[in-house]
């Protein structure tokens, strides 16, 4: 199945019979509102009421960075990047807890952290490496009785959540400016940076929630070779079967 990045040319791209294309997805927008908006423009393109588009791995709003698409048959190969490790950069804010993980919600139990260091927050971190167990957020999409867990949390809905095996293969704590943290991580499908964030501060006993989140890497593909949500809309005019198509 050909890949696509921002350096190569989308001209070769048939999707008759399938591609996948990298794409860095933008601040607020769902991994969803990247797959309907790329789906619309191939739509109108090709002149067809349906045209199959999917995702290898979803992104939360509040985070930014690579998002595999599939086009076409191309949706067939997305598990390959669905199950490859990922590597992230982000922050984490200590001394307060969000009941999102993140700041989509409100802080809460605001705690001082005047005296936290980066070597005490290094410590605990390293507990968080290797194989684990992690409780994903109750704002998350991990289905319970065939409902996502964030719309049972939205009306106020609390439910007991299972542990699940992942993998941090490292958590490196970079620079710490209180009361942020920089890291990066790279960890097995399924790990929730929002959940190894919150779980980092109830360890060391100051709360902490994830304020940004950057996906710089699915497998081999690498987030400074994707194509930014314009470009690709511009240059999709140039696969085969476009109206647009300068042939």
């Amino acid at each position: 199945m050909q890949h696509f990045t921002v350096w190569d040319d989308l001209g070769k791209a048939d999707p008759e019979k399938g591609f996948t294309v990298s794409v860095n997805k933008p601040l607020e927008w769902t991994s969803f509102d990247v797959v309907a908006k790329i789906r619309g423009r191939l739509k109108y393109l090709l002149g067809k009421k349906k045209v199959k588009v999917g995702h290898g791995g979803t992104l939360d709003p509040l985070a930014t960075g690579l998002v595999v698409l599939g086009i076409g048959p191309g949706t067939k190969s997305l598990n390959r990047w669905i199950d490859s490790k990922k590597e992230y950069t982000g922050k984490i804010r200590f001394g307060a807890v969000t009941a999102s993980f993140d700041g989509e919600t409100e802080e809460e139990e605001i705690k001082d952290v005047d005296w936290l260091t980066v070597e005490k927050i290094r410590e605990h971190a390293e507990k968080f490496t290797g194989d684990v167990l992690q409780r994903p957020p109750v704002f998350s999409a991990v289905k319970k009785g065939g409902v996502p867990l964030y719309k049972m949390a939205r009306k106020g809905k609390t439910t007991e959540i299972e542990a699940r095996p992942v993998t941090i293969e490292f958590f490196e704590i970079m620079e710490f400016e209180p009361p942020d943290v920089s890291f990066r991580v790279k960890c097995s499908k399924g790990t929730y940076i929002r959940s190894l964030a919150h779980d980092l501060g109830q360890s060391l006993g100051t709360g902490a929630y994830l304020k940004a989140l950057h996906r710089n890497g699915v497998g081999d593909l690498r987030a400074e070779d994707a194509f930014i949500i314009a470009d690709l809309v511009s240059a999709l005019a140039s696969v085969k079967g476009s109206k647009e198509r300068p042939d």
